[in-house]
C-alpha cells in the first residue's frame, strides 16, 4: 500500500521530484542559508557546535534605518525563493553545560493560518565576561535552490528535515524584519539540569541528521513534534499529543496549561508580554540584542 501511495504521488509531481520521494539525501542544490549541517562535540562538560549560523539580512524597505549589516561581509549576497538578500556565515563555538541556565520557547504564528506556527528553542549559557549568550534552535524544512515551502509538499517527501543552529539574531531578525511575521518570547520553567539534557538530547538529534537525513513531514515530522519529543524524552509522557501540538499556533496555550513557561497573569497577558517585534526592531543591530528582546 505504501508503495502504491509513492508511485501516486511520483506521478502526480513529475520525474524529477519523483527520484526524490524515493529515499532523503544531504547531497543537494540546497540553497544557500541551509546548505550547511550542524554537529556537536560533546566531552564532558564541554560542547564544541560545529557550523553555528549567523547570517546578516538585509534588503528593500524592510531594512531599518540606520542598520547597516552588509559591512565587513566577505562571502558575498544571494538571495533566496523569498526573495531576501543575506550574507551567509558560519562559526564553531565552545560551550560548558555547566554554563547551561535555562531555555526559552519561541513561536512564530503563520500569516493567515494563526492554527499553524513555527515554533524554536534558544538555549542560555552564563558568560564570565558579560551577558549570557544564547543558542537557538530551529527545526526546518530544507530546501533547495529556488525552492518554496507549500504544506501539501510538506506531507508528500518532498523536504527533508534540518536542525538550524544558529544566532538569536539570526533566526529572529529574518522573521521580524524581512518575513514581517509576530514573534512570541517565553521563558520555560526548565531547571539547569532539565536544559541541559535537553541540550544534549537536541545535539544528538542534530548529529543523527548529519549523517542519516529524514524527510520533514507537515504533520509526523515538524518543527513542533520534534520539540515534543525531545521533552518526553527527558521527562516521559510530560506532553500529551493533542490539537496543541497537530496545530502548533495553540503549542503556547499547552505550554502555559501544563505549567511549562513563566506565567504574566492570565494567557492573554502573558502572550501579550511574550510579544517582541518592537523590542527586536528598536535593538536591531545592536550588541545586546537578545537581552533587548527579554527586558
Amino acid at each position: 500500500m505504501r508503495a502504491f501511495l509513492l508511485i501516486a504521488v511520483s506521478l502526480l509531481l513529475g520525474c524529477q521530484s519523483a527520484a526524490k520521494v524515493m529515499a532523503p539525501s544531504n547531497a543537494r542544490n540546497w540553497a544557500p542559508e541551509q546548505a550547511v549541517l550542524p554537529y556537536a562535540e560533546i566531552s564532558g562538560d564541554e560542547v564544541k557546535v560545529h557550523n553555528v549560523r549567523h547570517c546578516q539580512y538585509f534588503g528593500g524597505t524592510d531594512l531599518a534605518p540606520g542598520v547597516d549589516t552588509v559591512a565587513g561581509a566577505e562571502l558575498g549576497t544571494e538571495e533566496d525563493a523569498t526573495g531576501e538578500e543575506f550574507v551567509v556565515n558560519h562559526d564553531d563555538r565552545t560551550y560548558r553545560l555547566s554554563d547551561l541556565r535555562g531555555v526559552d520557547f519561541f513561536m512564530v504564528p503563520f500569516e493567515g493560518m494563526p492554527s499553524l506556527a513555527h515554533t524554536m528553542l534558544s538555549f542560555e549559557f552564563a558568560n564570565d565576561d558579560g551577558p549570557p549568550e544564547h543558542l537557538t534552535v530551529s527545526v526546518e524544512t530544507r530546501k533547495e535552490v529556488g525552492e518554496s515551502y507549500a504544506a501539501w509538499k510538506g506531507s508528500a517527501r518532498q523536504y527533508e528535515l534540518m536542525y538550524v543552529v544558529a544566532d538569536e539574531r539570526d533566526v529572529i531578525r529574518v522573521r521580524t524584519h524581512f518575513r514581517n511575521e509576530n514573534v512570541y518570547l517565553y521563558r520555560t520553567k526548565a531547571t539547569p539540569e532539565q536544559a541541559q539534557r535537553l541540550f544534549v538530547d537536541v545535539m544528538g538529534r542534530a548529529n543523527e541528521l548529519a549523517v542519516h537525513p529524514e524527510f520533514y513531514n507537515t504533520v509526523t515530522n515538524n518543527c513542533t513534534t520534534n520539540l515534543v519529543r525531545h521533552i518526553n524524552r527527558i521527562h516521559p509522557k510530560r506532553i500529551k499529543y493533542d490539537y496543541h501540538v497537530l496545530l502548533p499556533g495553540y503549542s503556547d496555550e499547552l505550554a502555559y496549561k501544563e505549567g511549562l513557561i513563566e506565567k504574566e497573569g492570565s494567557f492573554a497577558e502573558t502572550k501579550a508580554k511574550a510579544y517582541i517585534n518592537a523590542k527586536a526592531w528598536s535593538m536591531a543591530d545592536g550588541r545586546d540584542f537578545s537581552e533587548a528582546i527579554r527586558r
